[in-house]
């Protein structure tokens, strides 16, 4: 069970920052090899949801109000720690991603950009593609959205 948490960029501590930059680094270009420039500036604007497991950072991820990323609320940044897959953690964080920007923004349309393998994870949360897919830092992406 994950213990959920969401925080603007000021209210995270400096331990739960260091946290999600060392899992997003561990996740993105670590495990799936590809160089990019995680640290971005948009953290600043989003919405931190931190998802943990006995004390540890295991899923996160992070939001955006419309017109921030896209036009619609986005979800980004999408993580769960390779070790941790196997207990289906991405649907918890999702799902509280979702509640949250239902909460914070009062808004029910999302847009993600979604890698390309996990489409059917997307799909089963309500998702559906849009447009061609396309490639983002080398790795195949397609546009979903969710009403």
């Amino acid at each position: 069970m994950l213990k959920i948490t969401t925080k603007t960029f000021k209210e995270l501590t400096t331990d739960e920052l260091y946290a999600l930059l060392q899992l997003r680094s561990e996740v993105f270009v670590v495990e799936q090899d590809c160089v990019y420039q995680d640290i971005d500036y948009k953290d600043q604007k989003a919405l931190h949801v931190l998802g943990f497991k006995n004390n540890k950072l295991v899923a996160y991820t992070r939001l955006f109000k419309p017109g921030d990323y896209f036009n619609y609320a986005s979800i980004g940044r999408v993580i769960v720690a390779q070790n941790e897959r196997e207990h289906k953690y991405g649907y918890d964080i999702m799902n509280a991603s979702i509640n949250a920007i239902k909460e914070y923004y009062k808004e029910t349309r999302i847009k993600i950009s979604a890698q390309m393998y996990l489409k059917k994870f997307y799909n089963n949360l309500g998702f559906e593609e849009v447009g061609e897919g396309y490639l983002e830092d080398g790795i195949p992406h397609i546009g979903m959205i969710k009403n």
